[in-house]
């Protein structure tokens, strides 16, 4: 887990698919690539205002076969096991190496002066700060937030019912982040000394640029960095220039085209709209049929709209998801944590993909050794690549000064987080809005070191805490290793008075596994 900013914090993360291998040589191959801030993908607790790269990976041999003509097309890079990570593998300054990688803390001081210029903030002065957004990480941002001895007080545009619950921190619902001439006007009328954008859509819309062109301190990625999130056909492009491994893949606009690829190709295979989908965007077909509906879906009956208006197809990586955390300055990469999501909707990983339906920090299954090539292969060539796009890299972190980041000091908790995420019944498909949840206040009292974020929760008319969204709240849980923390979080869970919801109650078993499988 990640401390710091006055409480915990967890970075972006770096999505990793792995799966060991049987002898010593194994490929690793990029899903994905984003820039974006992601407190709570991971761990909704965790709020950490950093930002890093996240890509989908697999640690495995996997099968090739040969494949149409295609001009968005990559196979994948081999790389030894046994490769060890040069401590100065590339120009960029790594000023801290994967030893130090096993739990992060990140002073809030040091870590604003390490993302802004603004004199205000790196002298130390309390500032106001407004979060954009109204999720599950908002909250956990906003709680970090608050915790800070550098931070006057916390505003939240548009906030959510859990997030007035800390001292010091308002939520603004009618404050049109859509606008940024509206969003600069009010951080300007109301003193405001810095601004954390969240969401993508006002990431890829450009909020970040246009904040810092106005003046106001603002930790977001520009618009060009979040296109990595906005685009996966841009990531898979950025990719195939600068020799970052990545699955196989090929790009259609067209039905026809794409789904006698996926004839050529066989199943299982996966299916992503090109865009923002909101998380919805990614069909893993374990079949043609699977396939073919999901491309009708997408290119067809344009179930996502314009995001949907290109697809990607993929090949099919099978292994273990983990998530590794990097913080990146727009020249120097910091190597941060792991951690492990349960994306299936039912226990034992089945169902249909969901936004995340629990995760814990750190992954076992991350190895230091890991760590290090991911930071050689994938994490150093992105910030190398964005470096060398004309003007696409005002700063892969908008605020940061280049070279700042080495001078981030950086301690390590033992401590293992755990959040295991409420959802309701029928999510991810359709589901019912306005059951009412009790008891999360005594909930939150069941053990030490427990935390419920809102994810999906608001107020009615009448006072109660209502679900309005697919998932709900994020039930987190600290604890010495990860049986207590696993305990402490259903504990918690078992608490909430809510019928209509509906836990995994398998969240951690590939840790407890690994952990069962060393004795």
């Amino acid at each position: 887990m990640i401390w710091g900013l006055g409480g915990e914090l967890s970075p972006l993360s770096l999505s990793l698919v792995l799966s060991l291998p049987e002898d010593s040589w194994c490929s690793i191959e990029v899903r994905e690539l984003v820039v974006e801030l992601n407190p709570c993908v991971a761990i909704p607790s965790m709020a950490c205002v950093a930002y890093t790269i996240r890509g989908t990976l697999k640690l495995a041999v996997t099968r090739r076969t040969s494949n149409p003509s295609c001009g968005g097309c990559k196979s994948s890079v081999s790389f030894p096991f046994s490769q060890g990570w040069s401590r100065d593998c590339s120009s960029l300054a790594i000023r801290h190496v994967a030893s130090h990688c096993h739990v992060a803390s990140v002073r809030w001081r040091s870590s604003l002066e390490a993302s802004a210029t603004h004199a205000d903030i790196v002298s130390g002065e309390k500032i106001t700060i407004l979060v954009i957004g109204g999720g599950g990480r908002e909250h956990a941002i906003c709680y970090a937030l608050n915790r800070s001895p550098s931070c006057s007080s916390v505003l939240c545009a548009p906030g959510n019912a859990g997030i007035p619950q800390s001292e010091d921190t308002t939520c603004i619902s009618d404050l049109d982040i859509s606008d940024s001439n509206v969003v600069i006007s009010f951080c300007r009328t109301r003193g405001v000394g810095m601004v954390v954008v969240d969401p993508e859509a006002p990431l890829v819309a450009g909020l970040s640029n246009d904040l810092v062109k106005a003046g106001i301190p603002t930790f977001g990625p520009s618009l060009e960095a979040a296109t990595l999130e906005g685009s996966k056909d841009f990531m898979k492009k950025l990719c195939d220039k600068y020799n970052i491994p990545t699955a196989k893949y090929c790009t259609f606009m067209d039905a026809a085209e794409a789904k006698e690829y996926v004839k050529h190709q066989g199943a299982s295979i996966v299916v992503k709209a090109d865009g923002l989908a909101a998380g919805k965007g990614v069909v893993v077909a374990m079949t043609l049929d699977e396939a073919f509906e999901a491309i009708d879906s997408m290119l067809v009956q344009g179930s996502f709209g314009s995001a949907g208006s290109r697809v990607i197809i993929e090949e099919f990586l099978e292994g273990e998801e983990a998530s590794f955390f990097a913080l990146v300055d727009g020249e120097n990469a910091l190597p941060l944590e792991s951690a492990q999501d349960h994306k299936r909707v039912g226990d034992g990983d089945i169902g249909p993909n969901t936004g995340g339906m629990g995760a814990y920090s750190p992954a076992p299954i991350v190895t230091e050794e890991l760590k290090g090539i991911v930071m050689e292969s994938i994490i150093v060539p992105t910030v190398k690549g964005f470096l060398n796009l004309s003007n696409t890299m005002y700063d892969l972190v908008i605020q940061n000064d280049r070279g700042e980041l080495g001078k981030v000091p950086l301690t390590w908790s033992p401590e293992i987080a755990m959040v295991v995420v409420m959802a309701n019944q029928g999510y991810p498909g359709s589901y019912k809005k306005g059951t009412v949840i009790r008891n999360v206040d005594k909930a939150e009292q069941v053990s030490p070191g427990v935390k419920i974020f809102h994810v999906g929760a608001a107020l009615d008319g009448d006072g109660n805490l209502v679900a309005v969204g697919g998932r709900v709240l994020g039930v987190t849980a600290k604890g010495k290793h990860i049986e207590e923390a696993r305990a402490r979080a259903y504990d918690a869970v078992d608490a909430v008075d809510w019928p209509e919801g509906f836990v995994r109650r398998d969240i951690g078993w590939r840790a407890l596994r690994l952990k069962q499988m060393a004795k």
